[in-house]
């Protein structure tokens, strides 16, 4: 279906223009919601729909439509947005290059899941949580299945197809007046999700942080568990960020070849890994993914780009070109973001410390300078490498570029959330401020 739809495209912009790039993707899901242990919102959902951009004289347009009765007229208003835009002759559409498959993408289950599959999983979850006598606060099950499509006047043809399996729960539980909470979430491309062992794990955190002890105010040693290692480096993400560096928004502009991050560490951005979220043949652009150095034992090597601003930075997409939907054009973003450290040390070798397990208010970090304050959530003391009482009010800050560059991976399961690939992480000294 998806290439009927784009000769169609095809056919219609090449009416007003020989340059032309369209994107139809489709995706059909199956989305489970909870409020406490009632199940309030069920779908399974269907979307489709395409983006046609076209450059005319050097100027960019363009359209979208999820009614596919309507590519007609979105490739006519693809083509009269680019009259009323200005020239830029960075404006490029990729050619076709060398395509690989990765594994671990995609999940045939998906074809057989049900609406009743789902609610098994969060009754599942409800049934852990009551067994460890918690309560529910809320809770997710997502599945999908995408298609996608890209082609182009250069004889571009890439197609690709994904799943993505997701849940979270979030409990709480009441002891002598006190209330603590705790979340806990996976994501996958496979189904292969364990909801007993997230319930279990959230209600865990959720009962040790029972009895919370304040903590004095000083610099030390702060163990980053995945949740709060993922939240405090998305503001790592604005300082590679090829758009950002050519518009001066990064302290990272000038500093290829130096020696920012810690010696153990190398950062990688790999849309080639193997099962990861944001991995394929291709980025957003039709661009064959790569895998690119972004820090080499902490020598910053590269920055990431999409064809823009590869072209307007005098260089290469880095097969960073995303927009997430068919409705928006691509723009630079991470794939999958690993962190790998050469020596990993094990906990026990951590005399004192803290663990946080989540972060509250990231958002709020200086996508600039990386500087941030943000609230530890279910943090814990780390006393001769071993976890004992639970931190009762502490709040966080630093600087993300001045933490890695001296920081270390801890011995632990190597997992994804979000963009990130990462282990736990002590970062060496952090201001913990207690309340």
């Amino acid at each position: 279906m998806l290439y009927e739809l784009s000769e169609k495209a095809i056919k219609e912009v090449s009416k007003y223009c020989d340059t032309y790039q369209i994107f139809i993707s489709q995706s059909k899901g199956i989305e489970l919601s909870a409020e406490k242990t009632e199940l309030n919102f069920a779908k399974e959902e269907i979307n489709l729909g395409l983006g046609i951009s076209v450059i005319n004289d050097k100027k960019l347009g363009h359209a979208y439509t999820s009614n596919i009765d309507e590519i007609a007229q979105t490739a006519k208003q693809a083509y009269l947005n680019s009259k009323i835009n200005e020239e830029d002759e960075n404006f490029q559409f990729t050619e076709p290059g060398k395509y690989k498959e990765v594994k671990g993408t995609y999940d045939k289950k998906i074809d057989d899941l049900s609406l009743d599959d789902a609610t098994e999983y969060m009754n599942g979850i409800f049934n852990v949580v009551e067994d460890e006598k918690c309560n529910v606060s809320s809770g997710e099950f997502s599945a999908v299945k995408s298609e996608e499509l890209i082609v182009n006047s250069n004889g571009l043809d890439v197609y690709e197809k994904s799943t993505g399996f997701g849940g979270y729960v979030s409990v709480n539980v009441v002891q002598d007046g006190e209330l603590s909470n705790a979340y806990e979430g996976e994501s996958s491309c496979m189904y292969k999700l364990n909801g007993g062992k997230i319930a279990e794990d959230a209600c865990r955190i959720a009962k040790d942080s029972l009895g919370g002890k304040p903590i004095e105010t000083k610099d030390m040693p702060v163990i980053l568990n995945y949740h709060a290692g993922a939240g405090l480096l998305n503001n790592f993400i604005n300082g590679i960020s090829g758009d950002n560096v050519l518009r001066g928004r990064s302290i990272l502009k000038d500093k290829i070849g130096e020696n920012i991050f810690s010696d153990n560490l190398s950062i990688y951005d790999d849309n080639t890994y193997e099962g990861g979220m944001a991995s394929g043949k291709a980025d957003g652009e039709g661009t064959p993914s790569q895998k690119t150095v972004i820090a080499d034992n902490g020598v910053l090597k590269n920055f990431i780009f999409d064809i823009y601003n590869g072209n307007k930075g005098n260089t290469e997409s880095t097969s960073n070109g995303f927009s997430g939907s068919y409705a928006g054009i691509p723009g630079v973003s991470s794939s999958n973001l690993i962190f790998d450290f050469n020596d990993l040390i094990d906990m026990s070798e951590i005399d004192n410390a803290i663990i946080v397990n989540d972060v509250l208010g990231a958002h709020t970090a200086n996508p600039i300078s990386g500087d941030f304050s943000v609230e530890a959530s279910n943090a814990f003391l780390v006393e001769n490498g071993e976890i004992t009482t639970p931190v009762k009010k502490a709040m966080l800050s630093g600087n993300i570029y001045q933490a890695l560059s001296d920081c270390d991976g801890v011995k632990s399961e190597i997992k994804q959330f979000g963009s990130f690939i990462i282990p736990q992480i002590l970062m060496s000294s952090l201001r913990v401020i207690g309340q």
